[in-house]
């Protein structure tokens, strides 16, 4: 999915405030604008919009003589937003995870790792059915930069159509990450889920397909937890 023209720029800006400030844990429109090289009006729009996203608070400095002074500082998200070692970390702990020997082992620990990940989205599910709840799912995966969309099918079903692989890296080295993906949204629906299509195949999106008649597939085949496992 294409951005919109000038997102891209409007980031690159917003990550060079969030930089300084990084530095500088306070730091008013003028020290910004001199660091950065533009004005100040250009400063007030991106602090604004940084305030907006919860990233930048500002607070009242008092000064000897004049008026009050403001200063500008990374709210406690500011300071989580820094850096992406997570994905350096996620690639060796899925190395550790593909390094187990026993197949029961390593299989129960990619069950495990699908619930866990559908926790982590399960507050923000909703829904009667497995076509709500997979929509709902839909709508929190947009939300984390996932394009994807939901389509409905003969009988009971739903498709999750999913454009861009929210793990990368990581289903390059190993696909069992798609099928610990099929358990996540297998747990969050609440009925079989099929992995119909994938971009590691050759298809261009990864598609998903939810509903009691789904058929799951050859599990073992792909690395997921079979039967009494």
């Amino acid at each position: 999915m294409m951005s919109a023209p000038g997102n891209h720029d409007q980031r690159t800006t917003d990550a060079a405030v969030i930089e300084l400030l990084r530095v500088d844990s306070a730091l008013e429109i003028g020290d910004l604008a001199e660091a950065l090289g533009v004005t100040a009006t250009a400063i007030r729009q991106r602090l604004d919009r940084l305030m907006r996203s919860g990233l930048v608070e500002r607070k009242t400095v008092a000064r000897p003589r004049g008026r009050p002074a403001h200063a500008y500082s990374l709210t406690a998200e500011g300071r989580r937003c820094g850096g992406d070692n997570f994905r350096d970390l996620a690639m060796v702990l899925w190395r550790e995870v593909r390094s187990v020997r026993e197949p029961a082992v390593r299989q129960g620990l990619l069950s495990r790792i699908g619930s866990a990940m559908a926790d982590i989205y399960r507050p923000e599910v909703s829904g009667e059915n497995a076509a709500e709840r997979l929509r709902s799912l839909a709508d929190v995966m947009r939300r984390r930069n996932v394009s994807c969309d939901v389509q409905d099918a003969p009988g009971d079903l739903a498709v999750l159509t999913s454009y861009s692989c929210p793990y990368p890296d990581l289903a390059e080295q190993d696909r069992s990450i798609c099928a610990a993906e099929r358990l996540m949204l297998q747990d969050l629906v609440g009925s079989s889920v099929a992995l119909s299509e994938c971009r590691l195949d050759g298809s261009s999106c990864c598609r998903f397909t939810a509903g009691s008649g789904a058929a799951c597939g050859d599990g073992a085949a792909a690395g997921e937890p079979t039967a009494g496992t």
